[in-house]
C-alpha cells in the first residue's frame, strides 16, 4: 500500500459471500500495531457484509517509517491512501468504501473523512472519544486513580502531577526534562497507574503533536454517515461526553447511528478474555447485528 513513509504492507479480507460489497478501512488505535494484531475483528466485519483491509502502521511489520512521528493528520492521510486501495479492489467495485476507526482512530477516521468528503463514503466509530485526547486521558487516568481506592488526597496529588505535565509537554518542554520531572514521584503509589504512555522520549513527542486535538471542530464536515458504538462500562473514555458530542456538532443525517452497549468496555466485550470462550461470543449482544444492519444500509444493490 503507497503511502508518504513508503509501501506498508496490507491484507485484504473478501467473505464468502456474494461479492461486490462495500469495504471499510480498519483505522487502528494508538500505540504500534501491524495486519497481523486485529485478532477477530477482520473476520466479524466481513461476515457481518464487507471487504476488509487492515495495514502496518508505520515503522511495524517490517515497514518504513515510525507511527510515533505521525501527526493524527499523517495518519489520517496514510488511511485515504488505504480507501484508494481498496476502492480499486474488484471486491469492491461501485460499493461505497469507508472506515472503521477503533479509539484513537476514531479522531483518525473523522478526520480523513472532513479531509476529503469525496473519498469517504461512510464512518464507524468504535469507543472513538469525542473530546480532546487530554480530556481523555485526563478523565481515564482519575478513573484509574480512583479505582485503586487511594484516598483523595491522593487522588488529587495524582491528578495535580497530570495536568502539570500536559502544561510542560504542550509548552514544548523538551521529553527529557519531562522524564526527569516524573521521576521525581517514582515512590508516589498512584506513579505507575499514570505512566504509560507518557514514559518515553518518542511517545512524548508523538503526544505533543495531537494532545489538544479537537474532534468538534472536524465533525461538522463529515459529511456522510457515522455510526458510533460505546460501551457503558468503558473506563477508557468519557462515554456521555463523547455521545454528547457527536450528537451535537455532527450535521444531522437521516442515516446516523448511535449504540451505548450495557456492561461493554472500549472493545466492545462484555467480559474478560477467557480461552475457553470464543472471543467472538463475549462481544455485546446486538454489536455485530448493529454493525451488519449499517453496512447492508451503505450497500449499492444493482
Amino acid at each position: 500500500m503507497p503511502t508518504a513513509v513508503g509501501d506498508l504492507g496490507a491484507i485484504i479480507r473478501i467473505p464468502a459471500a456474494t461479492i461486490p460489497l462495500p469495504g471499510v478501512v480498519l483505522v487502528d488505535g494508538s500505540g504500534d500495531g501491524d495486519r497481523f494484531d486485529w485478532g477477530g475483528w477482520p473476520e466479524w466485519l466481513a461476515d457481518a457484509g464487507s471487504i476488509v483491509l487492515r495495514h502496518d502502521k508505520p515503522g511495524c511489520g517490517g515497514c518504513p517509517g515510525h507511527w510515533t512521528e505521525q501527526t493524527l493528520e499523517d495518519r489520517a492521510r496514510e488511511t485515504l491512501a488505504a480507501v484508494r486501495v481498496l476502492r480499486a479492489h474488484p471486491a469492491t467495485a461501485g460499493q461505497p468504501v469507508g472506515l472503521y476507526g477503533i479509539s484513537q482512530g476514531g479522531w483518525v477516521a473523522l478526520l480523513a473523512a472532513a479531509l476529503e468528503p469525496e473519498s469517504v463514503d461512510f464512518v464507524v466509530c468504535h469507543s472513538g472519544p469525542g473530546t480532546t485526547p487530554a480530556q481523555q486521558e485526563r478523565e481515564r487516568l482519575e478513573t484509574w486513580v480512583r479505582a485503586e481506592g487511594h484516598d483523595e488526597a491522593t487522588v488529587t496529588e495524582a491528578m495535580a502531577w497530570v495536568d502539570a505535565r500536559a502544561d510542560l509537554i504542550r509548552r514544548g518542554t523538551s521529553a527529557e526534562a519531562v522524564l526527569a520531572e516524573q521521576s521525581r514521584y517514582a515512590g508516589r503509589p498512584w506513579y505507575a497507574t499514570v505512566l504509560f504512555p507518557y514514559d518515553t522520549p518518542a511517545n512524548l513527542r508523538f503526544l505533543r503533536g495531537m494532545l489538544d486535538f479537537d474532534p468538534t471542530t472536524v465533525m461538522p464536515q463529515v459529511r456522510c454517515p457515522v455510526l458510533t458504538l460505546f460501551g457503558a462500562a468503558d473506563t477508557v473514555i468519557p462515554v456521555q461526553a463523547s455521545v454528547a458530542a457527536f450528537a451535537e456538532y455532527l450535521p444531522p443525517h437521516p442515516e446516523h447511528g448511535f449504540a451505548v452497549f450495557p456492561g461493554a468496555d472500549h472493545g466492545l466485550y462484555i467480559a474478560e478474555p477467557d480461552p475457553a470462550v470464543s472471543r467472538r461470543d463475549q462481544l455485546a449482544p446486538a454489536y455485530l447485528a448493529t454493525v451488519g444492519a449499517f453496512l447492508t444500509g451503505r450497500q449499492v444493490v444493482s
